[in-house]
C-alpha cells in the first residue's frame, strides 16, 4: 500500500489569540460557499457535544439555520452488529437515521448537498451513507478520531462488533477501491483528523479495552484513509479531534477553502436556549444504558447562581414540564451569568447541573437526569465533574475537583476519562468548585438520598 496523504498541523495558541481579534470583521462568505452542515455524534453520545464547534461556526458567519446536529435514539453500538441488542443501534439503523436526517436538512435549506462532520462511531454511519447511495447528495466528509481500521483488529474477540477492524463491517467499508486502491467514496472531499498518540481508541495497546497488554493490531494512524486528506494534530484526545477549537479550525478551512478568522466564540446579544431532555434505559442483563429518546413528564427547573459560592439568586428564572418531544425550553438567559439546571423524573435522582455561562444561543442544550447507584448511597453528598467535549489528561491538563488536584482516579498518560465523581461526608450544604485549565464552575453540594450534583464544562 502506498503511502498515506498525511500532513502534520499544530495550531498554536499564540496563533488562535492572535486570530481572536478578527472577529469584529467578520463577513459572511456566499451561501454557495457555505453548505448545510449536519454533524454527527459518536458511540453513546448526543448532538449537545457540537455546541461549541456550533458556535465557533456561526462567529465566522456560517448561518445558524445551515448548521444541525442530529440525535441518534439508541446511540450505543451492539455487541454484535448482526444481533438485536435492547437499547443499542446497528450501522444499518445509525446510517439510516443519517440518511433520513440528511433529506430533512437538503428540504429545509433547498441546498443540492451537505457536508457531513463526524466524531468517532459517527463516521461510520457518514461513510457507509455515502457509499452507499449518498454520495451525490455530500460534498464533504470531515471525520474526527474516527476508528477507521478499528479500535482493535483480531477475529478472536468480538468478531461481530463494529470496532473490530477484521470484523466484517469495517472489512466491507475499507475494501480497496479504484486502482489507487483508496478507502475512500470518489465523488467526495474527505479529510480525517487524528491525534499523533493520545487518542485512547487508536492505541497499539488493550489497556483501553480492558485488556492491558495484549496487542490491538491497531496503531496511532488507525483513523487515517488512504485517499483522503489526512491530518494529524498532536496532543489531541480522542472528542478532541473533532470537538475541539483546533480541529474545528482544520474543519472549517477544508470546507470553506480558508482559514477560519477567529477560533473565539462571539458572545450574542439575545441568548435563548433550548434542548431535549433525554432518560436512561433499563436493561436486567446489562443495567441503565444511554438513550437520545425523549423524557416526557420530567420537570426543569434553571436559577441563575453566585459566581463564587454557586448560590441562587433569587427564584427560579424558567420552570416547565418536560411534554412528548422532550423540549424543555426556550429560556431567555443572560450571556454573562451561571445557570443552575435541575432535572427531576420519576425514577431518577433529583439532578443539579452547574453551567459556565452561555454566550450564545443554542437548541441542543442536552439535559440528562442521573440515576443514584447503589454504592454511591454511602455517601452524603455525590458530585461529577463532567467534560462532555474531551477527556482529563494528566499531565496535560490542570484539573481540580474540591480542592484535589489532579483528582486521585484520573490516569496519567492517555487522556480517557471524561467524568470525575467524589463522594462527600459533609452533612452541610457548601460550595463545591471544580476546575479545568481557564474553566471553573461552582456548585453547592445537596443530599445524597435524593440528590445527584453535576458541574459540566463547556471546554
Amino acid at each position: 500500500m502506498s503511502p498515506l496523504l498525511t500532513r502534520r498541523r499544530v495550531l498554536l495558541a499564540a496563533a488562535a489569540a492572535g486570530t481572536a481579534s478578527l472577529s469584529a470583521c467578520v463577513t459572511r462568505p456566499n451561501l454557495t460557499d457555505m453548505p448545510p452542515i449536519v454533524f454527527v455524534h459518536g458511540n453513546g453520545d448526543t448532538a449537545g457535544l457540537w455546541i461549541a464547534t456550533i458556535w465557533r461556526f456561526e462567529s465566522n458567519g456560517w448561518p445558524r439555520d445551515r448548521l444541525h446536529a442530529i440525535d441518534v435514539p439508541y446511540p450505543l453500538a451492539r455487541d454484535d452488529d448482526a444481533k438485536v441488542q435492547p437499547g443499542r443501534s446497528s450501522t444499518a439503523e445509525f446510517t439510516n437515521h443519517l440518511a433520513a436526517e440528511v433529506k430533512k436538512v437538503l428540504a429545509a435549506t433547498g441546498a443540492a448537498k451537505v457536508a457531513l462532520v463526524a466524531l468517532s462511531r459517527g463516521g461510520y454511519a457518514v461513510r457507509n451513507f455515502i457509499a452507499y447511495g449518498g454520495a451525490s447528495v455530500v460534498s464533504h466528509a470531515v471525520l474526527g478520531g474516527v476508528p477507521n481500521h478499528g479500535v482493535w483488529a483480531n477475529p478472536g474477540f468480538l468478531p461481530g462488533s463494529e470496532f473490530n477492524g477484521a470484523g466484517p463491517f469495517l472489512l466491507k467499508l475499507n475494501a480497496p477501491q479504484g486502482a489507487g486502491g483508496n478507502e475512500v467514496t470518489p465523488g467526495v472531499a474527505w479529510l480525517t483528523i487524528r491525534s499523533d498518540n493520545n487518542d485512547k481508541y487508536a492505541q497499539p495497546d488493550g489497556v483501553w479495552i480492558g485488556a492491558r497488554g495484549t496487542p490491538t493490531n491497531v496503531s496511532f494512524d488507525g483513523p487515517a484513509l488512504k485517499g483522503a486528506e489526512n491530518v494529524v494534530i498532536a496532543g489531541l484526545d480522542h472528542r478532541e479531534t473533532a470537538l475541539g477549537a483546533k480541529a474545528f479550525a482544520e474543519t472549517y478551512r477544508f470546507i470553506a477553502g480558508k482559514p477560519p478568522a477567529t477560533l473565539a466564540i462571539v458572545p450574542e446579544a439575545r441568548v435563548v436556549l433550548n434542548g431535549i431532555v433525554s432518560g436512561l434505559g433499563l436493561d436486567n442483563r446489562q443495567g441503565s444504558f444511554a438513550t437520545n429518546l425523549p423524557l416526557a413528564g420530567a420537570t426543569v427547573e434553571v436559577y441563575a447562581t453566585e459566581p463564587a459560592t454557586g448560590s441562587r439568586v433569587g427564584p427560579a428564572m424558567h420552570r416547565t414540564t418536560v411534554g412528548a418531544d422532550g423540549r424543555w425550553g426556550p429560556f431567555v438567559a443572560d450571556a454573562a451569568a451561571r445557570y443552575e439546571f435541575v432535572i427531576a423524573a420519576p425514577g431518577y435522582a433529583t439532578t443539579h447541573i452547574y453551567r459556565s455561562p452561555f454566550p450564545r444561543s443554542s437548541s441542543i442544550v442536552s439535559l440528562h437526569p442521573e440515576r443514584l447507584a447503589d454504592a454511591d448511597r454511602d455517601a452524603t453528598s455525590l458530585v461529577t465533574l463532567s467534560r462532555p467535549r474531551g477527556y482529563f489528561g494528566v499531565p496535560r491538563d490542570r484539573i481540580a475537583l474540591d480542592g484535589t488536584s489532579p483528582p486521585a482516579d484520573i490516569p496519567r498518560g492517555v487522556a480517557g476519562v471524561s467524568t470525575v465523581r467524589l463522594k462527600l461526608a459533609d452533612t452541610s450544604p457548601r460550595a463545591i468548585v471544580g476546575e479545568f485549565n481557564d474553566e471553573r464552575i461552582v456548585g453547592r453540594t445537596w443530599p445524597v438520598a435524593d440528590n445527584h450534583v453535576v458541574l459540566e464544562l463547556t471546554s
